[in-house]
């Protein structure tokens, strides 16, 4: 049975955000697909297995809202409570999300464990506030803690370090406040466990960030979801993340569904360039079964690593004049299984010692420029760019103006990151 379509967003390194676009629709079927920088919205019916597939993202999330920008006030207290309208919702609420997250991220971690108590906390909290004693008691505790708060915040120091174990410090003993005592007769222990331990994670930049901080904004909302749904705040190894974007743009709420982002790969062993970027040059290539792909400056393998593991029906052929980088791209081969795919040879890319036109597509992230610190070496570019073209078939015709980051195939050249290509 397919999996009922669910709403995402998926964060994307800079200029990867149209080839993320073009993967979801691709693999996932996905619709209403909406690019924005550094993310991408989409609608899909996928279970965990074909989200984790997608090559070209970094961070997968669960989408909970997306609005338009919240409006900007020189009162703090009026955008605190604006903030915590978009993300605080009624405990039922947060049954319904969580029973989605669960069944998508599919019960990573410790949340197998803790699953079915955690519904039990969540429905014992939602009866506990019909109970009017038992909010006159919550709120002579928050009164408490709010009081205690104002005596802790007026000796801090304006050290970040510092003031992230005070956050940290002060919203787990507000949430011990909410459980009993042991004179209660009732055990804490056994109450804490029945806890659903959360985290904020909160970024705004644009106007939003010159009236309040990231960690205001975080202690506001975690504060506010520790009352209203009796959560137990664990900023190191929470069940669930609760993720928060604020800008000029939007403002997003969504949960991650995957502890780790989609862009650390199992198969990697030693990292090289981006995992994403370089399937991202790979895809340009357009590998066919059959082909005979090279990359002569291989360095770790990243490239051919990944271009393996999606067109598996190809040949690589990868080479490189460093033994360090060889004996690291060999160590990443190893690891992923790929040792019948890719071969490796000690070459300079300056003289490639293999026949002419012998390969269909050449790929390869050329260490010079800026970001390398590499300037002098690229004095040989138009010999290495040369070579490179000699082991193409003979229609090939090609130049790069700037070759950082480049793929060519079948005499196509591209330079992905807004550089330019040329047929």
């Amino acid at each position: 049975m397919s999996a009922e379509p669910g709403r995402f967003f998926c964060t994307a390194g800079r200029g990867l955000e149209p080839f993320l676009a073009r993967e979801v629709r691709a693999r996932l079927g996905a619709t209403e697909v909406d690019c924005v920088t550094g993310k991408v919205f989409f609608r899909a019916a996928a279970g965990p297995g074909e989200l984790r597939k997608l090559r070209s993202g970094e961070r997968l999330f669960l989408l909970l809202k997306k609005h338009s920008p919240l409006p900007v006030s020189r009162n703090k207290g009026k955008m605190l409570h604006e903030i915590k309208s978009l993300v605080i919702e009624e405990p039922e609420y947060w049954l319904d999300i969580i029973s989605v997250w669960r069944k998508l991220s599919g019960h990573e971690g410790k949340t197998d464990d803790v699953s079915q108590k955690n519904t039990l906390a969540l429905k014992r909290k939602s009866e506990e506030e019909t109970n009017t004693a038992s909010k006159r008691q919550k709120t002579e505790q928050v009164r408490a803690v709010v009081s205690k708060e104002c005596q802790v915040e007026a000796g801090e120091r304006c050290v970040a370090p510092e003031r992230l174990r005070g956050q940290e410090y002060w919203i787990e003993s507000k949430t011990s406040s909410e459980f009993p005592s042991k004179g209660s007769g009732e055990n804490p222990t056994a109450n804490e466990k029945l806890s659903f331990s959360f985290r904020v994670s909160c970024r705004c930049s644009g106007a939003i960030a010159k009236i309040l901080t990231s960690q205001e904004i975080g202690r506001a909302i975690g504060v506010a979801l520790v009352k209203q749904c009796g959560w137990r705040a664990d900023l190191r190894d929470p069940d669930i993340e609760i993720f928060v974007h604020l800008n000029d743009i939007h403002s997003v709420v969504g949960i991650p569904l995957f502890r780790l982002p989609l862009a650390n790969r199992e198969y990697i062993r030693t990292a090289g360039l981006r995992s994403t970027v370089a399937w991202a040059m790979a895809s340009l290539a357009e590998i066919s079964a059959g082909a005979l792909v090279l990359d002569p400056m291989c360095g770790l393998g990243t490239i051919l690593l990944e271009a393996a593991k999606e067109w598996p029906e190809a040949c690589y052929w990868g080479a490189d004049i460093s033994d360090s980088q060889l004996e690291g791209a060999d160590g990443n081969i190893r690891t992923a299984g790929l040792m019948d795919k890719i071969e490796l040879l000690k070459a300079s890319v300056k003289a490639l010692p293999l026949p002419s036109e012998s390969f269909d597509c050449v790929i390869s992230d050329i260490p010079f420029g800026k970001k390398f610190k590499i300037t002098n070496d690229a004095l040989f570019l138009p010999d290495i760019l040369q070579e490179m073209e000699s082991q193409l078939p003979s229609a090939a015709s090609s130049s790069f103006p700037d070759s950082r980051v480049a793929s060519a195939t079948r005499g196509e050249c591209f330079v992905l990151e807004g550089l330019l290509y040329c047929c």
